[in-house]
């Protein structure tokens, strides 16, 4: 019988060695405080648990999925009389998965889930995105925003959890919790509009309060994934926005939850706010994109007004590393067929998996999926400890000494899973297109033809660098995360780039020379920005100890002059610092497990070559194009136009 876990071998790895299980699982089971009740007893009999999960939904997947992936594409999803209709096909697989009892897989057991870590719930992720990536879209708007409505309750303080037993007394969406875990309903979160997609500040939607505090969200929503969801996580603006302070765009935004329709005991439905359209897609057919349209809908605000951009930074963290996931998915299923029609196409003598080019092309994909891989799991770790380390601080019954261990804790996993995201979202989106364009033209002329499933990962694949944030914002904040930290602290930057030189050429283990290689050009890079970007700042730090670069480096910025240069190379440094992170975490796996050294030593041979190109881009390229951008060199022309 076929199954997507069972055949993948680096999946496997993971799960077997790759993972620190006791920690999730500890932090997940509460140190097995209720071992007697519903409960793990420990860590192995935990991910025994989580093996036969993962296990059935790679059979699930392989043979509930997979062989209607077409279908599903071919059949679409409609707008009839105001409501999405799924294909009969498609409505069956979510009845599946709901008698599976799937959709509650990381909900605590006291909410009616299984209480799994969001990191197996991931995993599961990546093999359905294998199936069908537009089915494992809509499956991801379930138990990820039952997870959302928790964390959001413990952020605003509106949940009671035992400090004891780590067990919720009450939250405040504990019905709407239920309610999803259950597969009856989902979630959804609301942000573009018509006019503002990446340009938050620019969003129109308001929320009012009338005079008994009661609120109400007016205004438009365009491209929502699964937006005929019932419950939807709302950013509209409730403050007015001074155009004298950039930054009260996004202080003005807070974050609602609506429900956008009611249901009797008989199912009748009841809609308050209203589908316009469902969008025709170049892909990802099986899910509906939806255009929403508010009229005073009544609604829950979260936590504090003018807190909505922090509310939903903590949702686009999750949403990213599930999407990352969802591209390794599609990356996957692009590798496989296209290895087995290389395997059995013939050409001049021999089967064209043979055939050097070729060969190199698929050699190159799985490397890349197993890189990409490793920042996945990495990055769901660090962000799902992070979470739950911040919920034990918050509610656990901790004396000073341990509180503090926690929060220095905290700070570690927060530091990883925060370098992580934004590589993991940019490098998944932009394999899943590479390698889903690959497998096409390894195709041939049957690539282009929709017998074949190429064509559509290749559709598919396309919109991977436009949702949850774009490539290009995702390499923007790389850039200022890089960037803010040398200037924060240019002694500890300094330390790091002169220990990873010395690796590079001290170290005793060739692997770990060449990772330390990599560093130097990364570091090197990066400093070249920070010289580049603070510019006259710098030459005024001459002569003065490196104690006193931050207070210095930290005043009087002009963003539109001074970070010109990092902005156009922006994209160029989040390549190097995602090689970097990838041959970082894959040789601390060879240390640990040698047999992962060959999975290190492909990655190097690939990136080693586009690192010194990168590097020498960043360091010698860019200001003629900037000068031609410069406000001194468009007044010319735009007086020519006048």
């Amino acid at each position: 019988m076929a199954n997507f876990f069972k055949d993948n071998d680096d999946l496997q790895y993971y799960f077997d060695k790759g993972i620190d299980w006791d920690s999730l699982v500890r932090i997940t089971e509460h140190d097995f405080v209720d071992a007697e009740g519903e409960g793990f007893s420990s860590t192995e009999e935990a991910v025994a648990f989580y093996r036969d999960i993962v296990e059935m939904f790679g059979q699930f997947v392989a043979e509930e999925i997979k062989p209607y992936e077409k279908q599903i594409d071919d059949e679409g999803v409609e707008l009839v009389d105001g409501e999405v209709v799924f294909s009969e096909r498609l409505a069956g697989i979510f009845e599946k998965i709901r008698d599976l009892d799937l959709h509650g897989l990381p909900v605590p057991r006291e909410l009616g889930g299984m209480n799994a870590p969001m990191l197996l719930y991931f995993l599961n992720s990546e093999l359905m995105a294998r199936a069908d990536v537009s089915a494992m879209a809509h499956h991801g708007f379930h138990a990820g925003m039952a997870m959302a409505m928790l964390v959001f309750s413990a952020l605003e303080g509106s949940s009671e959890i035992d400090p004891k037993t780590g067990r919720i007394v009450k939250t405040r969406w504990e019905k709407e919790i239920k309610e999803i875990a259950t597969g009856r309903s989902w979630g959804c979160m609301d942000i573009t509009e018509p006019d503002a997609g990446s340009d938050m500040a620019a969003l129109r939607t308001i929320g009012e309060q009338d005079a008994d505090g009661n609120w109400f969200v007016t205004g438009e929503k365009i491209f929502i994934t699964s937006g005929h969801g019932k419950y939807h996580f709302v950013i509209a603006r409730t403050e007015e926005h001074d155009p004298k302070d950039p930054m009260s765009g996004l202080n003005g935004l807070s974050m609602f939850l609506v429900p956008t329709y009611e249901e009797d005991d008989a199912g009748n439905r009841k809609r308050i706010v209203q589908l316009s359209r469902v969008e025709e897609k170049l892909g990802h057919h099986g899910s509906a994109t939806c255009g929403l349209v508010f009229d005073e809908a009544p609604a829950q605000l979260i936590g504090k007004r003018g807190e909505g951009f922090k509310y939903m930074l903590t949702l686009m963290n999750n949403a990213r590393v599930g999407v990352g996931f969802e591209c390794i998915g599609l990356s996957e299923a692009a590798y496989r067929t296209a290895a087995g029609y290389a395997a059995e196409r013939a050409s001049m003598g021999k089967p064209i998996h043979r055939h050097e080019m070729i060969a190199d092309y698929l050699e190159t994909i799985k490397t890349e999926i197993q890189g990409v891989r490793a920042m996945a799991v990495a990055a769901g770790f660090h962000e799902e400890m992070t979470q739950k380390i911040a919920l034990a601080i918050r509610h656990g019954d901790l004396d000073d000494s341990e509180r503090t261990r926690l929060e220095r804790l905290m700070k570690r996993h927060q530091k990883k899973a925060r370098r992580l995201t934004p590589l993991l979202k940019y490098f998944g989106a932009e394999n899943a297109v590479s390698h889903a364009r690959l497998a096409l033209q390894i195709h041939g002329g049957n690539g282009y033809i929709t017998e074949y499933l190429p064509e559509k990962l290749l559709r598919d694949a396309l919109v991977m660098p436009i949702y949850e944030g774009t490539s290009q914002i995702q390499a923007l904040m790389a850039m200022k995360d890089a960037l803010g930290g040398i200037i924060k602290n240019p002694q500890a930057f300094m330390r790091r780039m002169a220990q990873a030189r010395w690796r590079s050429l001290s170290s005793r283990d060739s692997l770990e020379r060449r990772v330390a290689q990599l560093q130097t050009l990364s570091y090197g890079a990066q400093q070249h920005l920070v010289l580049k970007t603070a510019g006259n700042k710098m030459k005024g730090l001459r002569g003065k100890p490196l104690h006193e670069w931050s207070a210095e480096l930290t005043k009087n910025w002009d963003p539109k002059r001074d970070f010109a240069y990092a902005m156009l190379h922006a994209e160029r440094l989040i390549q190097l610092l995602g090689y970097t992170a990838i041959a970082e975490l894959l040789l601390e796996q060879a240390k640990k497990h040698p047999e992962r050294a060959e999975i290190l030593e492909r990655h190097l041979e690939r990136v080693e070559p586009k690192a010194r190109y990168l590097y020498d881009a960043i360091t010698t390229t860019g200001q003629n194009l900037l000068r031609k951008l410069s406000p001194s060199a468009s007044e010319p022309a735009d007086q020519a136009a006048e």
